[in-house]
């Protein structure tokens, strides 16, 4: 073609959640049943959906304004809804400083997308080119690559402490900020996607601090805000923003849970406080306008099931359910030379690392290799896994091995190597099993050189 095409930031978009699924197809020749530890859906994973929840979808499929247009920024009885549950947030201030409690949001400062993803598209997508936005490493894919292909260089990161219970290194994340002026936003996951860390008060006031000292705005994702357990404290991003310019990114996906609606929405906060926040927020409405709107039904069904008297029961009864598994999970992958989990405190998942000192360099670690059941597909495997991350390589030897399929921590834009799998199995003999052969799976993998 006579002009290039390519957008700079074309070759930053991973998704390594999904891309290792197109790995384990071809792995189907050797008839190997793949385990599915990588998505995170509890519906695929056999979670019921509450038959309560399904009535209230049903009657709400019976209404005609279901299958019509909803407003650009979402049905309106939604966003009110969402907008006063955002506002009756209890506020929390900080021992010795004294920071104005956030405007109270209205309806136009909740916009609704298809999804979270469509969400995050839009969110970094609109953002000028030379403004980036500092994330955590690790970092779920769909915004580290968002961030990276909107800037067209590798994402900005701050580093997650695994020993420390995969806590920010704030000092890391003030020091990036300091030295480098193109970074106009910070980003977190709270609790975190992929390794189930869920951030104390004091953490994130240290983020709103550091927005506020260095002109910054804050984005939070906090899709699994209400999947809490072990005890965990935290505080929603509304509750301690201040007078800060922040977005908290919040969706059905995993609470209700209803993955298959695609519907997630963005509160903005502190709007009005910096013109030029408040034109990039227009931005974001325009390019839906052009869209026209979100799916409406599960819009509609918001406010009756999050309103339902039944509904805070329903929360309590999963996280609870999450904690049992995450129990099992640290107690299966404890005792492991070279391998440490920390326990999750929230979300749906758990992420397990390798010691560098014991992996070892990229040539040591691939010669590491688990049995499998036929000559060809380990010549396969060893072919495949001659140019890729250290981790990717036991994410390969261990579907060609087990059938289980889980996503390396490199894919999480880390240098640490790792794994993530889920705490979603819903059915208590298998999930144990799967926990059981992942652990035994990567204590031969060390052992085999």
């Amino acid at each position: 073609m006579r002009r290039n095409i390519v957008h700079p930031g074309a070759g930053k978009l991973k998704y390594e959640i999904r891309e290792i699924v197109a790995f384990a197809r071809a792995l189907e020749k050797w008839n190997i049943p793949i385990t599915w530890e990588n998505i995170g859906d509890p519906v695929k994973k056999g979670e019921p959906v509450a038959g309560w929840i399904k009535d209230i979808v049903r009657e709400k499929a019976g209404e005609d304004n279901s299958y019509a247009y909803s407003e650009t920024e979402g049905a309106r009885e939604a966003r009110e809804f969402l907008a006063d549950r955002a506002n009756r947030r209890e506020k929390i201030s900080f021992p010795g400083e004294i920071y104005p409690d956030p405007a109270a949001i209205s309806s136009a400062d909740v916009l609704f997308f298809n999804g979270l993803g469509d969400a995050v598209a839009k969110v970094f997508g609109f953002l000028r080119r030379e403004a980036r936005v500092l994330g955590p490493s690790p970092a779920y894919s769909t915004l580290s690559s968002a961030e990276a292909a909107h800037s067209g260089y590798e994402h900005l990161t701050y580093r997650l402490d695994p020993q420390k219970n995969w806590m920010p290194d704030l000092e890391d994340v003030e020091l990036k900020v300091r030295y480098n002026d193109s970074v106009a936003g910070i980003l977190l996951i709270n609790p975190d996607n992929p390794t189930g860390a869920v951030y104390p008060v004091e953490v994130l006031g240290e983020f709103v601090r550091i927005a506020r000292t260095y002109g910054l705005f804050i984005i939070c994702d906090e899709t699994y805000a209400n999947i809490i357990f072990g005890g965990a404290k935290t505080a929603a991003l509304s509750q301690i923003i201040g007078d800060v310019p922040g977005l908290a990114l919040r969706s059905l996906s995993k609470e209700v849970p209803w993955p298959g609606a695609r519907c997630g929405w963005v509160e903005v906060y502190n709007r009005k406080v910096d013109h030029r926040f408040d034109l990039y927020i227009r931005s974001l409405l325009d390019a839906k306008r052009l869209e026209v709107c979100s799916t409406s039904l599960p819009q509609l069904c918001i406010p009756a099931i999050m309103g339902d008297p039944r509904y805070g029961d329903h929360l309590a009864w999963r996280a609870a359910m999450f904690e049992k598994r995450a129990e099992e999970a640290y107690a299966a992958f404890t005792g492991i030379p070279g391998l440490s989990l920390m326990k999750p405190r929230g979300a749906l998942y758990a992420t397990a690392v390798f010691d560098p000192d014991v992996m070892g360099d990229e040539k040591k670690a691939r010669s590491r290799f688990l049995p499998v059941s036929d000559p060809s597909l380990g010549e396969f495997i060893k072919k495949e896994i001659a140019d890729v991350a250290p981790d990717k390589g036991f994410v390969y030897w261990l579907l060609a091995s087990t059938g289980i399929c889980v996503v390396p921590l490199s894919g999480f834009a880390s240098d640490l190597p790792g794994f993530r799998f889920t705490l979603l199995e819903y059915d208590d003999e298998k999930r144990r099993k799967i926990y059981k052969t992942m652990a035994e799976s990567a204590k031969k993998y060390l052992a085999s050189v």
